[in-house]
């Protein structure tokens, strides 16, 4: 087995033998149609019970949930195969259902579904559908930092006027998704060079987007590349509107890679594929409901027509967003092993 792929399973074997500890059976879902699914979330648990709570209320399903990393998750499913109890894959980035897909384990979308979303936000197979959109940002604390001074391109970050300031989370499947992205755009050797530029460049490594942004409006930290929507959260939590906030945000312009939207999104796997219960979860977070609560509640951009933006985010159709194929970040496994390899993992 190579590296690479031992690496990659590791966080699957702490988590397997979490789940052996506590009884796998939890996890049966049983047959289609039973009033049960299980899902596998790469999506936090404190950004998505509160939907599935809801679509339990309303629907009458219950709702099974295994959390973890997106990669993580995406790891386990792989190594399962067939044999997996999820019924849904609900994961953090198009680049982890690129994966799954691409290894043959969902099932097609009904037409419907994929109807209900763009087709830039969706697998071109019709096997995985975006559910919310979020954008790639510089937060910045506007104490610390001119807007003047505010980068036009990721790259610059590697320079000597951001050494020691900038935040990052490698572990955060957006993070990697935008990884993917830089080697989609601009090939491994730059993505490679220019993560290695942030290891030299003293780039200041936190386990999460929501640490970063803490320390950002704190005055702990100068910058930090997040996704758009963490600002807005902590602003709700300190009872503050977004522009009361120390912390800003800078949308790259131009198309630069920095400005990548990419999606959170859902795939069902075979099993599933004619399961009532599974496509009602999907029909329910894609629906008006599921939507305005992602818009309202997570602050991330909906997908469906119809559902407004939250106020103080610009509309997503002015975001100047590189023209990347969400299809095409379906290479976590190789994203992963480029981060660990420049020491940023």
């Amino acid at each position: 087995m190579s590296l690479r792929r031992i690496w990659t399973l590791l966080p699957v074997i702490a988590v397997l033998a979490a789940t052996a500890a506590c009884g796998g059976d939890e996890f049966d879902s049983g047959d289609p149609g039973d009033k049960t699914i299980t899902i596998y979330s790469g999506r936090s648990e404190s950004l998505v019970k509160p939907a599935l709570e809801k679509f339990e209320q309303r629907s009458g399903i219950t709702v099974k949930v295994r959390y973890g990393s997106t990669a993580q998750m995406a790891a386990q499913i792989e190594e399962e195969g067939d044999k997996s109890p999820a019924d849904v894959f609900f994961a953090q980035d198009a680049g982890a259902l690129g994966q799954i897909a691409k290894r043959g384990l969902f099932a097609k979308l009904p037409s419907d579904v994929l109807a209900k979303v763009p087709a830039s936000f969706q697998a071109r197979s019709g096997e995985w559908v975006g559910v919310t959109g979020r954008s790639r940002v510089l937060a910045y604390n506007e104490s610390m930092v001119a807007k003047e001074d505010l980068p036009a391109s990721v790259f610059e970050l590697t320079g000597p006027r951001w050494r020691g300031k900038v935040g990052v989370a490698p572990t955060n499947g957006s993070f990697q998704a935008f990884v993917t992205a830089l080697r989609v755009q601009h090939g491994d050797a730059k993505a490679r060079e220019f993560l290695t530029g942030l290891k030299a460049n003293d780039a200041q490594i936190r386990e999460s987007n929501v640490q970063i942004v803490q320390e950002i409006d704190d005055g702990k930290l100068a910058a930090g590349l997040v996704n758009h929507y963490y600002v807005f959260e902590q602003a709700k939590e300190k009872g503050v509107t977004a522009d009361q906030m120390t912390a800003k945000l800078h949308f790259f312009p131009d198309g630069d890679t920095g400005a990548l939207v990419n999606v959170a999104g859902v795939g069902l796997l075979q099993k599933a594929a004619d399961d009532p219960d599974a496509k009602a979860l999907v029909d329910y977070l894609l629906g008006p409901e599921g939507q305005t609560y992602f818009a309202e509640e997570t602050f991330e951009y909906p997908l469906v027509a119809g559902v407004p933006t939250a106020a103080g985010l610009p509309a997503l159709d002015t975001l100047a967003a590189p023209e990347i194929d969400l299809n095409d970040l379906d290479t976590l496994d190789v994203t992963v092993e480029m981060i660990k390899e420049a020491g940023l993992g």
